[in-house]
């Protein structure tokens, strides 16, 4: 399945709001055959950095819109370096 990097540019952003966001994408992602694999934090420039095993962007994105309506700004397909 394809790999995503999704990036969220909030402006404000708490770490324990994202914790609670991605938990809410955990209990949505097997609808959509979506598997959120680790995000990324930077609270001081307020993004947030989601990489994701999924069928396609879309399919990423629909997870987050009803989890908790915050979709990706950016979503780049990505590959796994060694």
């Amino acid at each position: 399945m394809p790999l995503f990097m999704d990036v969220h540019n909030l402006g404000e952003v708490a770490l324990a709001d994202v914790e609670k966001a991605h938990a809410a994408d955990l209990e949505k992602q097997e609808e959509h055959g979506v598997h959120y694999l680790r995000y990324w934090v930077d609270e001081g420039n307020g993004k947030i950095f989601c990489l994701v095993d999924a069928p396609d962007a879309e399919a990423a994105n629909t997870v987050h819109r009803e989890a908790h309506g915050l979709v990706a700004d950016e979503i780049y397909p990505v590959a796994e370096g060694s």
